[in-house]
């Protein structure tokens, strides 16, 4: 199978860096795939989980609250605003999550901020809301 380089990045550290063959991405648009040679894209990150298949038989998974992805022909990035290794979060910290956004929608200085942090205290809730289905499976 085809592959290509994929990194994973947050303000804390470089979470994934290597040769994948493909990576799910939840984007604001919607859920992708991309494959080596994906045409070239850059979209917003959603809340969600990126799923990074590694081989035919082996992935990762990663947490990510908003970014950007940038696909182009030999590679793939996400630069993610929070990303951390899925088995590192659990109910408390997207508690923790939903408590700081929520702090700061009561704090936005204009309508632009206050949207934006409305639709993503949205997204943190539904993705609890799944993630909590998901654990409890």
């Amino acid at each position: 199978m085809a592959t290509f380089k994929f990194e994973l990045v947050s303000p804390e550290r470089i979470l994934f860096s290597g040769d994948v063959i493909s990576v799910i991405v939840p984007s604001v648009e919607g859920e992708m795939t991309v494959l080596a040679g994906h045409a070239p894209l850059v979209a917003t990150l959603k809340t969600g989980i990126v799923f990074v298949q590694t081989t035919e038989s082996n992935g990762k998974e990663f947490f990510v609250n908003g970014g950007l992805v940038e696909v182009n022909q030999a590679s793939t990035t996400i630069l993610a605003e929070q990303g951390r290794f899925l088995e590192d979060v659990d109910t408390a910290v997207l508690d923790a999550e939903i408590l700081t956004v929520e702090t700061r929608v009561a704090g936005a200085h204009n309508d632009e901020e206050k949207k934006r942090l409305q639709e993503s205290l949205v997204q943190l809730r539904e993705f609890k809301h799944v993630f909590e289905q998901r654990k409890a499976a």
